[in-house]
Parts: C-alpha cells; sequence; structure tokens
C-alpha cells in the first residue's frame, strides 16, 4: 500500500532526528578511543574554524589511544591547544610530527554523569520524535477537518504515524543501551 506524503515526510524527519542522536553519542567519550570522540572539535586554520579531521589524519593504533597527524605541520600547536581546551579531559602530547591522545579510564562518577548525559540526549531525541509525530497527527487532522480524507483513512493513517513513531523511539533506547554499556565497561 502506498504510504502518505505526510508518512514519508515524517519518517524522513524520524531518520534525521535518530541520526542526530547517534551522532551526538559518538561525541561522548567512554573508556575506549574511537576517531569520532574528536568530532566535535574544530580548529584555526588560516582565519577559518574547521574540524580536526579536516586538517589531519586520526588514527586509533591501540584500545585506550588515539594518534592525530596534521598534514600540515604547524597545525600541530593549534590541533593540540583546541584538544586541550576542549570538555573531554585529554591531555594530549607531540614529537613534532604526530599528537598523540591517551584516553584515561573513566571513574565510577564520571561514568554515571556520562550515563545521565547519554539518557538526555536519548530523551531528547525521544521529545523531537514524539514533535514530528504531533506534527504528522494535525496534518492528518486537519485533512479530515477539510474533508480531504475519509474519517477511516484518517484513523488509518494516524495508526501508521504511531507505528512509525514507536519504531523510531525503539531505535533510539537500543542506541541508549549500547552507548550505556560502553560507558559502564569497565
Amino acid at each position: 500500500m502506498q504510504k502518505s506524503p505526510i508518512y514519508k515526510d515524517a519518517e524522513e524527519r524520524m531518520k534525521k532526528s535518530v541520526e542526530a542522536v547517534r551522532a551526538e553519542l559518538a561525541k561522548i567519550r567512554t573508556g575506549k578511543a574511537t576517531a569520532e570522540l574528536l568530532d566535535g572539535i574544530k580548529v584555526e586554520y588560516y582565519g577559518t574554524q574547521v574540524p580536526i579531521n579536516q586538517v589531519a589524519n586520526i588514527t586509533v593504533p591501540e584500545p585506550r589511544l588515539l594518534s592525530v597527524q596534521p598534514w600540515d605541520k604547524n597545525m600541530i600547536g593549534p590541533i593540540e591547544k583546541a584538544i586541550r581546551s576542549s570538555d573531554l579531559g585529554l591531555n594530549p602530547t607531540n614529537d613534532g610530527r604526530v599528537i598523540r591522545i591517551p584516553i584515561p579510564p573513566l571513574t565510577e562518577e564520571r561514568r554515571k554523569d556520562l550515563v545521565r548525559l547519554v539518557h538526555k540526549l536519548a530523551e531528547e531525541g525521544r521529545v523531537a520524535i514524539r514533535n514530528i509525530r504531533r506534527d504528522a497527527n494535525d496534518k492528518i487532522k486537519k485533512l479530515e477537518k477539510n474533508h480531504e480524507i475519509s474519517e477511516d483513512e484518517a484513523h488509518r493513517q494516524l495508526d501508521d504515524i504511531q507505528k512509525l513513531t514507536d519504531s523510531y523511539i525503539e531505535k533510539i533506547d537500543e542506541l541508549l543501551k549500547i552507548k550505556e554499556k560502553e560507558i559502564m565497561e569497565v
């Protein structure tokens, strides 16, 4: 059966919400090193703020170590400074060519703070999805009120939107569960 344009629009927006939550969760530091950890950090490059991954190669040589190799040797200082001043609590060192960032193990208190943050981000994602559902439902009710669709059709579309909402909230809950497990892993 053909899905309505309202359904397709809601689905597209919900996908984007889940992706936004996934991207935010990737930036949160767990005990393991990941290149995505530095995604939110910008560095000044010839007068413009650019993400670190656009001026350097980021690798993970060991589970608790990040390696950042700038393409331009003059960028070592600014990159190191940007990492140090970020709120990630990392302490980079460099040898003149490569910046090494050891990822310290998380304390129990820090883990709990991160879990709270992850829950907050997941809840923001759920709220965004519910807002999309509300917008879609309002459009459907307006069509029904203007007699552009039948009452039965409106109920069917509202049910479809609710099923879609439930599936995307489930996806966010799954992301939350994975990230929470990652954070609490010692």
